[in-house]
């Protein structure tokens, strides 16, 4: 009764207070710290934002948000704003309301952006979308898992496009990766046993970022372990574990090739990049980048040759400010 009573006391409200404002009064100081890269910003009606990747062809960021649905944030000519930018809502649909809108692939020969779906809460439901860049038309909805399909748990979480146009969607929940064709259709199931670790826990976050490679393979992350896979789509869909050394990529979430030979892993920490000079059998890694840690950097892309992570979690309201980051690795 005593402990009960000092737990209702005004004492421990204060101690309370105090203890809570501490890390409050960490996250404000970080946000308002003097930003070591380059930084685009912009304001947003959602507080999380999944992926970013640049779009050169129309100068602008397209962004995924959790909530679900897709916008844009546009960049002036100069390409040097003074403020802060603005998103602008390009897809919001009623009959996929309730999942999250993920990972996200351009497509430019086709001009489409391909985008990973999913019921993040529940995971009762996966799927993959395509839309026109131009009118932001739906091209097509094909569900990967759930009711009338495969009614198992399921968590669609990146995509990648292949030369061809096939798409390949990453399942963190359970170890596989869908194929689709150009039109959508599911053509394919790719599962390995080094998809899935002996120990539980390093289940519960599986496979996630995936980029497809020039010279016709996928590159695919393990976020809990850390593991890197070359899969050759053109042999079989063999899969391989790249050998990496000089560091670990645990906690690695989206990923992105900045030349042939290099990979940039977004996650915690907020950036690394790894090298490969034998065609990704093994890979190094060569550079780290420590960005906004509050934010948590989970998607990297790359505009005029320069890396530049997105982070998730928006500050403020009514209005969220996002951060695009670039990225500077020790050369």
């Amino acid at each position: 009764m005593a402990f009960f009573s000092f737990l209702c006391s005004k004492t421990f409200l204060f101690l309370l207070l105090v203890i809570s404002a501490v890390p409050v009064a960490f996250i404000v100081s970080l946000e308002h710290a003097t930003p070591t890269t380059h930084v685009y910003h912009y304001h947003s009606n959602g507080f999380f934002r999944e992926c970013a990747k640049w779009d050169d062809l129309n100068r602008r960021f397209i962004v995924s948000f959790m909530e679900g649905g897709l916008g844009q944030i546009p960049l002036p000519e100069l390409d040097s704003p003074a403020g802060v930018l603005e998103e602008m809502i390009v897809v919001k649909e009623a009959d996929l309301a309730g999942n999250a809108s993920l990972g996200i692939a351009i497509d430019r020969p086709k001009n489409r952006l391909l985008v990973a779906i999913a019921d993040v809460i529940g995971n009762r439901y996966s799927a993959v979308a395509a839309y026109d860049l131009t009118t932001w038309n739906r091209l097509f909805l094909t569900q990967l898992s759930g009711p009338g399909v495969e009614n198992d748990k399921s968590f669609a979480d990146d995509v990648a496009v292949d030369a061809a146009g096939n798409g390949y969607i990453t399942d963190t929940k359970s170890g596989r990766i869908w194929k689709v064709g150009v039109d959508g259709k599911l053509l394919s199931i790719i599962r390995s046993p080094l998809f899935t670790p002996k120990e539980w826990y390093k289940n519960l976050v599986g496979l996630n970022g995936i980029v497809y490679h020039p010279d016709g393979f996928l590159l695919v992350i393990h976020t809990f372990t850390g593991n890197l896979y070359k899969i050759e789509i053109e042999k079989g869909e063999e899969v391989k574990l790249v050998k990496v050394i000089n560091g670990s990529l645990k906690f690695g979430d989206g990923i992105e090739l900045l030349s042939p030979t290099r990979l940039v892993v977004a996650g915690n920490p907020s950036g690394r990049l790894i090298e490969s000079l034998d065609g990704w059998e093994t890979g190094s890694v060569v550079g780290k980048f420590a960005g906004p840690m509050h934010r948590l950097a989970t998607a990297a892309t790359v505009k005029d040759g320069r890396v530049y992570l997105n982070h998730m979690i928006g500050m403020g309201y009514p209005k969220k400010k996002h951060a695009i980051v670039e990225a500077v690795f020790p050369s």
